[in-house]
């Protein structure tokens, strides 16, 4: 029995391919490139260097707390020490290690990630409990502080871990390990009296055990991420009984309100999209997943309502999410500011994966659209074009003193980023019993069965910097399916042909993609050609950091201007709204972008006499403005960068 049959999704429902059936070339292949060649590699060899294969080898000493408990610092409770969730970076690392292994043959590292593995097969109890931290560490307190210790979060990594190495890799060591651990977090918690009623802190387990479901088959790893869904916020608040039970005043909670974890009230009444950004977009996915996998009409009526309230009042342009550094997370509708941005990598990773599982209920541009622009924009911003530096925040506008490090107190987002980026390959297409969905465009080949009759396709396009794309369908034999292709908002004309002949997109056009159903044969020829005109974006008044300015945009691409190209101080420079801005081809900067440039106007200061204010406004200059996609930013000279530039 498979874990589709036993959830009983319905036939809508789409799941994402996985990634050893897809092969990307192209913009993407470019940076997938990046990660296998060098991002893996430094993500291990920086959790050595960290410490943390001390935590988890059982054949030496136990490590004792190298980095000390927070203390009222802004960043979390005093309860935590970021050293408890190492296993999740191992986690991460052993899957970003896993897609990059199965793009290019590394025989090293395969057996450094082996070698781990095999700790944790070590480190492993009878009951099949697994927490270096717990066992290592703080060994007794296991199952205390659900709130705050991330012990099922990390679970939650090693799970998807264990499902990635097996996928890319044929070897299931990890992922018996794993089932195992399962297992005793099953028989742990759940709705039988003996039971504990709780869930994580951090969400995280809920999509990870639905991965683990989907790869074995095994319906009660569905049904306790069906739980942990279906608890969260539920009264009595297991928090509150938990921190009795330990000694502990519920009350004494960093944070003060359970609107951090999103467990203030059951996921089906909340409305607003709140707290730490990172885990809304876990337990969102999670969510999403759940309600493909049993049909849960409750569940997506809520999943649309926070996400109406997320891209209506709480995105940047860039795809980016959460403003404050106090919570991590999200504040007051509209509360967007450029410099001080938090907008973390995670978060952005995070909200790929909640538009990537929204699009299991069916192809629907609203999430696809939104997952593309937090892919090309404020999730691989995260990473250096050569894979080798990180970004942990993600401003909109920069001094010049923002720049990327080689490691993090909290080194969550390398191998955030890293694992997205390996497995691009599985946000490109979701298959159905009798559809493929085309969710992002570029070069790359998908591999799949349509009634048991295996079906290739490729795509051929220079896409993000031209929107031509031309399609093979290739079935062993002739097979009939339906192919949606999206056709994003930011396109305003759009033509598409297949075999030659015009399709008029007004009568195959649904929720943003066009549904082309016929019995495909070898040698079709599906062509789409996506005007990318420039556009100038402006912000909701209501965003009061964004008065008077525009940001730039180019099919997928948000824009940025950066002092390298602009000189200095360009908060004097603005954009005139009658100014012509024109796309260039760059094949030699930034490994091949197109740029863009226009005649704008800078404030000049040489005339100032001394003295801060006069009745006189500045003398003009002319200048010329050239913009930069902003996920390229930071890769040359540390300088000034400005996403939102004044409007003249």
């Amino acid at each position: 029995m498979t874990a589709s049959q036993s959830a009983k999704p319905g036939k809508s429902a789409f799941r994402p391919l996985p990634v050893p059936q897809v092969d990307i070339r192209g913009f993407w292949g470019d940076r997938v490139d990046a990660v296998a060649s060098r991002t893996a590699d430094i993500l291990y060899d920086r959790c050595v260097e960290a410490g943390m294969l001390d935590q988890i080898d059982p054949d030496r000493d136990p490590p004792g707390v190298r980095i000390p408990f927070h203390v009222n610092d802004g960043f979390t409770a005093s309860t935590v020490t970021t050293q408890m969730f190492w296993d999740s970076d191992l986690g991460k690392t052993i899957e970003t290690a896993a897609y990059s292994l199965y793009r290019r043959k590394n025989d090293a590292l395969e057996r450094k990630i082996d070698a781990v593995i095999d700790m944790y097969a070590k480190l492993q109890q009878p009951d099949g409990y697994l927490s270096s931290w717990y066992q290592r560490v703080q060994p007794g307190k296991r199952w205390t502080n659900l709130r705050d210790c991330h012990e099922l979060y990390c679970a939650g990594h090693l799970i998807e871990g264990a499902v990635a190495y097996y996928q890319a890799t044929g070897k299931r060591k990890l992922l018996d390990v794993m089932c195992r651990y399962a297992d005793h977090i099953a028989a742990m918690f759940g709705p039988e009296p003996d039971k504990k009623k709780g869930y994580c802190g951090h969400e995280e387990i809920e999509l990870a055990l639905v991965k683990l479901a989907r790869v074995t088959g095994e319906r009660k790893y569905m049904d306790l991420a069906k739980y942990f869904i279906d608890q969260r916020g539920q009264q009595p608040h297991y928090f509150d009984e938990e921190a009795r039970a330990r000694g502990a005043d519920p009350k004494d909670f960093h944070f003060k309100t359970y609107e951090y974890n999103q467990s203030h009230k059951p996921v089906r009444e909340q409305d607003k999209v709140v707290g730490h950004a990172v885990r809304a977009m876990y337990l969102y996915s999670g969510m999403a997943d759940i309600a493909t996998e049993y049909g849960d009409d409750s569940l997506r009526i809520a999943l649309d309502r926070l996400w109406d309230d997320l891209v209506s009042k709480r995105l940047y342009v860039t795809g980016g999410l959460g403003p404050s550094a106090d919570n991590e997370g999200f504040t007051s509708d509209y509360d967007l500011p450029n410099e001080t941005a938090y907008a973390e990598t995670c978060a952005a990773v995070g909200l790929v994966f909640w538009a990537s599982r929204m699009l299991g209920m069916g192809p629907n541009a609203r999430y696809a659209d939104i997952m593309e622009r937090a892919l090309y924009n404020g999730s691989i911003s995260g990473l250096s074009l050569d894979g080798s530096l990180f970004f942990y925040e993600n401003p909109l506008e920069s001094r010049g003193i923002h720049n990327r490090w080689k490691w993090h107190r909290c080194p969550c987002c390398p191998p955030n980023i890293g694992r997205m980026v390996a497995s691009i390959g599985s946000y490109f297409y979701s298959l159905s019993d009798d559809a493929l969905g085309i969710h992002l465009y570029g070069d790359s080949t998908a591999r799949f069965e349509v009634g048991g009759r295996p079906v290739s396709l490729t795509q051929t396009s220079r896409y993000p910097w031209d929107g031509k794309i031309s399609i093979a369908v290739e079935p062993d034999a002739p097979t009939e399916f339906t192919l949606h292709l999206r056709l994003p908002a930011w396109c305003g004309k759009a033509a598409l042909r297949v075999n030659g002949v015009e399709v008029d997109l007004d009568e195959v056009v649904s929720d943003g993609y066009a549904a082309i159903r016929r019995e495909w044969h070898k040698g079709d020829r599906v062509e789409l050609d996506l005007d990318m005109a420039v556009a100038r974006l402006f912000a909701n008044p209501e965003v009061r950091q964004d008065v008077g300015r525009v940001a730039l945009s180019r099919g997928p691409l948000i824009y940025c201007v950066e002092e390298t190209d602009n000189a200095g101080q360009l908060h004097r420079v603005a954009l005139p709204r009658t100014a012509t801005i024109e796309a260039h081809d760059e094949p030699n900067l930034l490994g091949g972008v197109v740029t863009l440039s226009a005649a704008a106007r800078r404030d000049a200061s040489e005339n100032w006499e001394s003295g801060l204010y006069r009745t006189e406004p500045p003398a003009v200059d002319e200048t010329k403005l050239t913009a930069v996609p902003y996920f390229a930013w930071d890769n040359r000279e540390p300088g000034e960068m400005l996403v939102w530039l004044r409007s003249s």
